[in-house]
């Protein structure tokens, strides 16, 4: 989806095409001592390059940093992967997004051996959702190093007033929970969530994983019309039509949704982690105090958010320097850096840094118990795994649209099927 969320923002970044990690020029000579590393604007990356130094004076490598705003790093990885450029040798990319597309075309470097084989790095530190996220085929093809998952944003105060002791753990108690609160608050909405068809898909999933559903079954064919989803796309637009703002309109991504929730107009907000703290700085929020967390409520099948990496490391197919290339991963996503990184606020995939009370130091508690939810029953997808990404959001997302404007969701859910059958039929050809 091209999640920029504002911990995912750098904004000391400006839009530089090309940046030395040491401050001098980049050699681009192809140096075996020189490891090339191309990373988008993003607060981990300002993390990473500050601690660069630790790794040059170690390893004795130098280190090439080109930093890239996300359609720049889209727009460079097009040219030079496709003409099968050797001047990049570490990526920063999207597992979700174009990951699939990059290791079809053998982009990727195959790591499994590499990973398996170092016992510092320890791959089994990793959590399982977001390293499935980085496998092709059976082959570790890139490590996850920021992870996003769903849990419930809610207005603490307005709980209580309604005399809620706690928040919703069911999609049941939501409900129940947003109408009692909306009953009670004129000018507050009981519920608010992403309305536009293709922004609104990432968080509809955990939706459509806690109703039993997916978007592709275990053959691989459009699941999108299951009794699951049907009910899942009822249950989401159904709850904006009747508890969502006045007028909602149906083009809302996070910020539209987000800026209701922080000027007090909503009681119960499903968001990534990583956007919390616009709910909590009172800079941005109005009702910064008054903010909770909670984990993804519980559906037929249980809570099943999804746990997904936002953004991982690769190792370019086409590199003269993979050994070095992978010494800079093995670094840059090692338990050290990952802890400093989960600390500084970007939540890492490793195991160890949310079992460390240091990993965890700097999140609200509550947020923190949530997230631990979803790392235990969490999802490594919010999209479908395809190549060609936006399309098919456009196409599943159709009915989240369709059930909020009160049409027929499951007749609707029927029309996506075809079409989305179709186009996963196009894509295998």
């Amino acid at each position: 989806m091209g999640r920029r969320s504002i911990i995912g923002t750098s904004l000391a970044v400006t839009a530089a095409l090309a940046l030395s990690a040491c401050g001098g020029g980049g050699s681009g000579s192809g140096d075996s001592n020189t490891v090339r590393v191309t990373l988008v604007n993003h607060v981990w990356t300002e993390n990473i390059r500050a601690a660069l130094p630790e790794f040059e004076q170690a390893t004795g490598l130098k280190v090439d940093v080109t930093q890239l705003g996300e359609d720049q790093l889209s727009d460079q990885y097009n040219v030079k992967l496709n003409a099968g450029s050797s001047d990049i040798d570490v990526m920063m990319y999207r597992p979700l997004q174009e990951g699939r597309l990059f290791a079809k075309n053998r982009y990727l470097a195959d790591l499994t051996e590499r990973a398996k084989g170092s016992g510092e790095f320890d791959l089994a530190d990793f959590q399982q959702a977001p390293v499935g996220a980085t496998t092709y085929e059976d082959k570790l093809v890139g490590v996850p190093i920021i992870t996003e998952q769903q849990v419930l944003y809610y207005r603490k105060d307005l709980l209580e007033k309604s005399g809620f002791s706690a928040p919703p753990a069911t999609l049941d108690e939501l409900k129940t929970q947003a109408a009692k609160i909306e009953a009670d608050n004129s000018g507050v909405a009981g519920f608010v969530a992403r309305t536009g068809k293709a922004a609104a898909v990432t968080q509809f999933s955990s939706f459509l994983y806690s109703f039993g559903g997916d978007f592709v079954d275990g053959s691989g064919k459009s699941a999108v019309n299951s009794d699951a989803a049907k009910q899942a796309y009822e249950y989401y637009g159904g709850l904006l039509r009747d508890h969502g703002p006045n007028n909602v309109s149906t083009d809302m991504s996070w910020s539209e949704a987000m800026a209701i929730f922080t000027q007090g107009q909503a009681a119960f907000y499903p968001e990534a982690n990583s956007l919390y703290k616009n709910a909590t700085d009172p800079a941005k929020s109005k009702v910064s105090e008054n903010v909770g967390f909670a984990p993804f409520p519980a559906g037929p099948a249980g809570s099943k958010p999804y746990n997904i990496p936002s953004w991982g490391l690769a190792v370019n197919e086409s590199s003269g320097n993979k050994d070095n290339a992978w010494k800079f991963i093995e670094w840059a996503a090692g338990k050290e850096q990952t802890l400093a990184q989960q600390k500084a606020g970007v939540p890492g995939a490793r195991t160890s840094v949310w079992e460390n009370p240091e990993g965890i130091s700097t999140y609200p508690k509550d947020m923190a118990d949530a997230i631990t939810v979803s790392l235990a029953n969490g999802v490594g997808h919010d999209r479908p795994l395809v190549e060609r990404v936006a399309q098919a959001r456009e196409i599943v997302g159709q009915p989240i649209v369709d059930a909020i404007t009160g049409r027929d969701a499951a007749a609707a859910a029927d029309t996506a099927h075809e079409a989305f059958q179709k186009f996963l039929d196009d894509e295998a050809r």
